[in-house]
């Protein structure tokens, strides 16, 4: 019996995984809680497993007294020489108990609190064990789907891959195989739970990692990876050495190697970018294979404004802004992407003008240009039919709008535009002849030097003389003059 303890112990350390040593501590633990259960939870204990005859033992102490009071942790002087002929009054006497007598319910009390012990102990080696491969990507078969959830099994444990970390449109079946990234192990009261992901960037990067032996042995890196899962997905790779291009490396022989990580993300679609040191140059490729005419940089807010011909446009932001919303994750840049023919309107004074009005945004500017309302001037001549046509605006909204215009020309309000409401038609043709006549009133002397500063008072007043070829709020241009490298497509 006692060599079939010590058989078991060890074969269950093998079989599960468990510490030998926490398995004897289990069965010391059982016992222990067996012998409390059937003689009481006030006794002196110790109970310890025998290496060399490989079986538990157990003690009951007591105090050797003359007279006894509590006969749990007591013994009288004259029981006590019977076991131990040597003894006195105030020694403590170990009293062998025998642990077969322990009785049934005993004995299933043991059963449960070493199956208790065991299973907290298989969780816990779990918990170790995939504790230490977060970050990895692991192969698993799907036991069933719950609620969306996918159940994987990973081998000693039991998986979950979330709905929201699946693929879209993605389908799995019970016995399919998979492929997963460990995004989280956490702790429960269930034990661990393993969080698996396929939607994750670098579960991305660690399928290229087993793709690519140039990655796996350093002389590759892939420095950042954008993904829309299902979709669309961008890395940017740099190489060590010069020898080494980092992009066909990546791409493989017949494109086999980024075909591979194109079936396993199911047609996902992968551009492979060349990493640059220089943001402005790293993203142009980013936004490839869109031609860019011109980078203008913002170091301060982290951001840039990309100028690209207007028939490159629609190629650089992508459909429904993918292209450049993925470059924009994967440099970490804010990435605004504007027309020549915009970026040009925009340059000249009269729509930065237009700008300045209140409420007055960037695509309603675009519209009054293009309705040929080019400044201020030209915005208070109109009428609020017209401009309610082009603006689909209120006319009360237009109404300050306009207030707010002849502010910024520095008009009084008694003023009127052509447009505005007048009292009368004799008192617009009296304002109308008092201008007429002004240029008469004007000493001669005075005539000069408006000739010589050139300025109108309405753009002086109104803080307009600003060189029209500075773009407002931006930092460094680059000009781009040769045409981005194509990027390789999965």
């Amino acid at each position: 019996m006692a060599s079939e303890l010590k058989r078991l112990i060890e074969q269950v350390s093998r079989e599960k995984g468990i510490d030998r040593r926490t398995l004897i501590q289990t069965l010391e633990e059982a016992i222990k809680s067996a012998i409390r259960k059937r003689y009481g939870a006030k006794l002196d204990l110790d109970v310890t497993f025998n290496e060399e005859y490989g079986e538990i033992e157990a003690f009951q102490f007591k105090e050797v007294v003359e007279e006894l009071s509590d006969p749990d942790k007591e013994v009288l002087l004259d029981e006590a020489k019977k076991l131990d002929s040597e003894c006195e009054v105030g020694d403590e006497l170990g009293i062998r108990m025998e642990t077969e007598m322990l009785g049934r319910i005993a004995a299933q009390s043991a059963k449960q609190v070493i199956i208790q012990k065991m299973k907290d102990a298989e969780r816990e080696v779990v918990y170790d064990e995939f504790k230490s491969r977060k970050g990895e990507v692991v192969n698993g078969i799907v036991q069933r789907v719950d609620k969306g959830a996918i159940l994987v099994n990973v081998g000693q444990a039991e998986a979950i891959l979330p709905q929201k970390e699946q693929i879209p449109r993605e389908v799995f079946r019970q016995g399919d195989r998979i492929r997963s990234y460990v995004l989280e192990v956490k702790k429960i009261s269930k034990g661990p739970q393993i969080v698996l992901s396929r939607t994750h960037p670098y579960f991305l990067i660690q399928l290229f990692h087993a793709e690519v032996p140039e990655i796996s042995e350093g002389i590759v890196s892939i420095i950042s990876a954008a993904r829309e899962p299902g979709s669309r997905a961008k890395i940017a790779v740099i190489s060590k050495d010069s020898d080494v291009d980092p992009v066909g490396a990546c791409v493989g022989m017949k494109g086999n190697r980024v075909q591979n990580v194109v079936q396993e993300l199911r047609g996902e679609k992968i551009d492979i970018i060349p990493w640059n040191m220089d943001p402005a140059k790293f993203v142009v490729n980013a936004l490839a294979p869109a031609i860019i005419s011109k980078v203008i940089v913002d170091q301060a807010n982290r951001s840039m404004e990309v100028i690209v011909p207007d028939d490159q446009l629609s190629l650089a932001i992508g459909k429904r802004g993918q292209n450049v919303r993925l470059a924009s994750k994967l440099t970490n840049w804010r990435i605004d992407v504007k027309s020549e023919s915009r970026y040009e309107r925009q340059k000249q004074t009269g729509y930065q003008a237009l700008l300045r009005i209140p409420g007055l945004s960037s695509e309603m500017a675009d519209k009054l240009y293009e309705s040929g309302i080019g400044s201020l001037e030209e915005f208070l001549d109109a009428s609020l039919l017209e401009l309610e046509d082009t603006t689909r605006l209120s006319v009360s909204a237009l109404e300050m709008m306009k207030t707010e215009a002849r502010r910024l020309l520095g008009r009084s309000d008694d003023e009127s535009s052509p447009v505005a409401e007048s009292p009368s038609e004799s008192e617009e043709q009296s304002e109308e002849l008092e201008s007429e006549e002004q240029p008469e009133e004007v000493d001669a002397e005075e005539q000069p030097e408006e000739v010589e500063t050139g300025e109108r008072p309405e753009e002086s007043e109104a803080g307009l003389d600003q060189d029209p070829e500075v773009a407002p709020e931006v930092g460094e241009e680059h000009e781009i003059h040769a045409e981005s490298d194509e990027v390789p497509e999965g």
